[in-house]
């Protein structure tokens, strides 16, 4: 499940929600309980690959990764 930020409009109140995509966004502020909150875009967050076996453009290599010999 994907994690979402979120903001109170109110009391500035910030926290992290794990919600199912299909859920609507939560409106109430848990420490105020005023209905003020927005929902943050998080930019932080990004695609890694690690380890061999992967070019650049995310397509699999076709060959396995050679070790270097010393």
């Amino acid at each position: 499940m994907p994690t979402y930020e979120y903001i109170c409009a109110c009391c500035e109140h910030e926290f992290e929600c794990e919600q199912s995509i299909k859920d609507e966004p939560l409106d109430e502020c848990p420490q105020c309980l005023v209905a003020s909150l927005k929902r943050v875009i998080n930019n932080q967050s990004g695609f890694i690959l690690k380890g061999g076996g992967w070019y650049s453009d995310l397509y699999a290599s076709t060959k396995p990764a050679q070790k270097k010999k010393d």
